[in-house]
């Protein structure tokens, strides 16, 4: 007799083998009209106008959450596939309907009471649903209590709705990786074109977000993992200054670069959310960095003025990877001073090579120390207990989970000693070096800026398990090897794939960038919903 994780793991593999073939996701370049996808009613609805409802019982908010497991089953499962949530959660009906009676009852637990929001399945809850990164290696996984992140979430009412699914272990397994692909989850789809990428690694959050499956979600980012799926998905992503947010119990990549963040499609809707996310955690020391006058209420910041007298720095280096982008943006500048910012253009940050080098060196080694903790916190009964049992899980099942791409940073960071280590101390102080003192802080206090701006990414690429993750480029590095807070809200579309536009700073400043960002989104309006073709054709 087979005990329930073997049970698990033979049915997830079957499932995977069958449904992740190349053959059974590709589109025909001749099939480029919608999909039948029926107008729904909670359609680009924002948490301002969900609350609205609850207040004045228009629904409830069991009623939400049965709407949106019902777009979820017609999207996300049948209809277009979008394969971006990973396991809903069993229990959501009846928290929504405690939470209900406690909204009756004239009890309201913060701004999401009664909201449905997906997070990342690399966030641990403690309840009946997995915390597995999209690896069939911690298929069972039930970690023994909730993380940070869930945990202010429930006190300020939200409902969990489900868990997303990512690009397997955040993008941090193997060489020539597809993002949004996990071997217990599939391929995640772009819903602006279901043959392109929806980009990693919080590619389920990003695709959920934008195909309105929940009011906003909730992403994590080692570097471009929330700003890059935020960008193709046309929608409004925050990477915060690392502390910002406690990381304890969300499975990590890298102690100087991890943080969780914000998906949504609105600055505002955003904003709320990174309020309820924000604030310290014992167990996270990062987050005793945090200001004093860091506010709580980000929403309270938001200016559509923001924008007058704005010193922005154009880092016109990350701009020039894709000729209509570069268009655009020129168009935005000028948007930009229309609006009453003052541009100092061009500002030229360190020549990337070293920071990049850099933080290659960081990641091999904090992954290793970081992994190897995380997987000893969930006890003696976790399927695997270190980086090693992962890398010889993968290799025992390499038919599902090595299908299309290898480990080689699985093997790389084995290989790496301990972060007492010379070569992982010298390359911590070289990205500082480069990506702060060098970088961001010593380019802004030089030109007195508010921030920094450049195009985010460019358009979603195809989704490729030959030759793996490509694409066009894009501005997230130096925030996030900084460990700066970063912003990108829509900024247009090319052949209706969308892109955005980052805002950047100093260590702390997310209420500056968001309010900027916010003025930037009152007068341009680019978000536009998916209309989940088949594949880019002539008629754009």
């Amino acid at each position: 007799m087979i005990d329930r994780r073997e049970f698990l793991l033979q049915s997830a593999i079957a499932g995977t083998l069958a449904t992740v073939a190349p053959v059974a996701m590709a589109s025909s370049p001749s099939r480029t009209h919608s999909p039948r996808v029926k107008p729904f009613e909670l359609d680009e609805i924002t948490v301002g106008e969900l609350q609205d409802g609850l207040n004045r019982g228009r629904f409830t908010s069991r009623d939400l959450v049965k709407k949106y497991l019902a777009r979820i089953a017609e999207l996300d499962s049948h209809g277009p596939s979008l394969r971006s949530v990973i396991e809903l959660n069993p229990d959501a009906l009846s928290i929504a309907a405690a939470l209900d009676a406690e909204f009756k009852a004239g009890h309201r637990r913060g701004p999401l009471h009664g909201i449905p929001v997906l997070i990342k399945d690399n966030i641990d809850t403690h309840d009946r649903m997995m915390t597995t990164a999209g690896s069939l290696a911690l298929l069972g996984s039930i970690p023994p209590r909730d993380s940070a992140v869930a945990t202010r979430l429930r006190a300020a009412g939200a409902v969990i709705l489900g868990k997303t699914n990512l690009s397997e272990w955040a993008n941090f397994r193997g060489a020539n990786s597809v993002s949004g692909w996990s071997g217990r989850g599939g391929q995640t789809r772009n819903p602006y074109a279901l043959d392109r990428n929806p980009s990693g690694s919080s590619s389920g959050s990003g695709a959920a977000v934008a195909a309105n499956l929940c009011a906003v979600a909730v992403g994590t980012e080692t570097d471009g993992s929330i700003l890059s799926p935020s960008s193709v998905n046309g929608l409004v992503g925050v990477k915060p200054t690392v502390g910002l947010i406690s990381r304890t119990g969300i499975i990590p990549i890298s102690v100087s670069q991890d943080t969780a963040g914000p998906m949504a499609r609105t600055v505002t809707d955003a904003a709320i959310l990174l309020g309820v996310l924000a604030g310290p955690d014992p167990a996270d020391l990062a987050t005793a960095s945090i200001p004093a006058g860091m506010p709580q209420d980000f929403t309270r910041t938001l200016d559509p003025k923001a924008l007058r007298g704005a010193r922005l720095g154009i880092a016109r280096e990350y701009s020039e990877f894709h000729p209509a982008v570069k268009r655009a943006f020129e168009s935005h500048l000028a948007l930009l001073k229309s609006l009453g910012a003052e541009l100092i253009d061009p500002v030229e940050l360190p020549n990337g090579g070293d920071r990049d080098r850099a933080e290659n060196e960081i990641l091999h080694f904090e992954f290793k120390a970081g992994i190897n903790a995380y997987l000893a916190t969930l006890g003696p009964a976790a399927p695997v207990r270190t980086l090693k049992d992962l890398i010889v899980f993968n290799e025992t099942h390499r038919d599902v989970e090595l299908r299309w791409f290898g480990q080689e940073e699985f093997l790389r960071s084995e290989a790496r000693g301990p972060l007492t280590d010379p070569a992982y101390l010298q390359a911590l102080a070289v990205a500082r070096r480069v990506a702060r003192d060098e970088g961001i802080d010593g380019v802004m206090l030089k030109h007195n800026l508010d921030a920094l701006i450049a195009p985010t990414t460019g358009p979603a690429s195809l989704t490729d398990w030959v030759l793996g993750d490509y694409g066009s480029g894009g501005s997230t590095s130096p925030a996030a090897v900084a460990g700066y807070p970063s912003v990108t809200v829509p900024a247009g579309q090319i052949l209706g794939l969308p892109f955005g536009l980052s805002f950047f700073g100093r260590a702390w400043t997310e209420a500056r960038l968001l309010s900027l960002a916010f003025a930037f989104e009152q007068a341009t309006h680019f978000r536009r919903p998916p209309k989940f073709i088949s594949t880019i054709g002539a008629e754009h």
